[in-house]
């Protein structure tokens, strides 16, 4: 899922400042999965925006709707309605969120509340960690299901670097090194031999050097 966070609430004080009617608007996809940008945290957000005017005598309209996804035009359309009500959308979804509100509502002026941090996995309650880069070329087959694009500090597609010690990364000691995490799920899985072939440079035109990517499947157009 993509994970993130929500921004200071100085900050978020900052994006909306002059507005007299806000649109907080929440997401239904990842971000409400981590707690992080669901209809729960779109009315908290809105409770502590409301008490922040209140005490500082100013008045303000906050409206607050949380959609399915903000990244599907059908669900965005919801926000019709009060996007044409308010001043600033202020949105609890991601990037791609913020980007498609914006996208949909030319005229609006849409604002994000949360930092978008990664495409990551749940390890525990409340603890996320990335997991993929979206490089758009998936090389997991080759080194057991772990990423070494991501997984690894630097990236490396042909093992460790000399900075390796015990296991663990030289950017950071709690950093499991991504590629001792390869070698022994390949020594368990009896495929070792696979860490023997040279892999290639990665093509980065398949990721974001080659532009904003598109994916387009013509059996589901219309």
């Amino acid at each position: 899922m993509i994970v993130a966070e929500r921004k200071p609430l100085e900050e978020i004080l900052r994006l909306i400042d002059g507005a007299k009617t806000v649109l907080l608007t929440g997401c239904g996809g990842c971000v409400t999965v981590h707690m992080a940008g669901g209809e729960k945290e779109v009315e908290v957000l809105a409770s502590l925006l409301r008490l922040h005017y209140k005490k500082e005598d100013k008045p303000i309209k906050i409206l607050t709707q949380t959609v399915t996804r903000q990244c599907e035009p059908e669900y965005v359309r919801e926000l019709a309605d009060n996007v044409d009500k308010a001043a600033v959308v202020l949105s609890m979804g991601c990037g791609v969120g913020v980007q498609f509100i914006a996208e949909n509502f030319p005229k609006a002026w849409v604002v994000p509340a949360l930092n978008t941090k990664f495409a990551g996995a749940t390890l525990e309650a409340g603890v996320w960690a990335e997991r993929c880069g979206l490089c758009g070329e998936c090389i997991l087959y080759k080194t057991g299901g772990i990423c070494p694009v991501i997984r690894c500090s630097k990236s490396l597609l042909n093992g460790p670097c000399g900075g390796s010690q015990n296991g663990k990364c030289e950017v950071d000691p709690e950093i499991d090194c991504a590629w001792q995490l390869i070698h022994d799920r390949m020594k368990d899985l009896g495929k070792l031999d696979l860490l023997l072939e040279i892999e290639p440079p990665k093509d980065w035109s398949k990721a974001r050097d080659g532009g904003p990517r598109k994916v387009m499947r013509e059996d589901m157009r219309f």
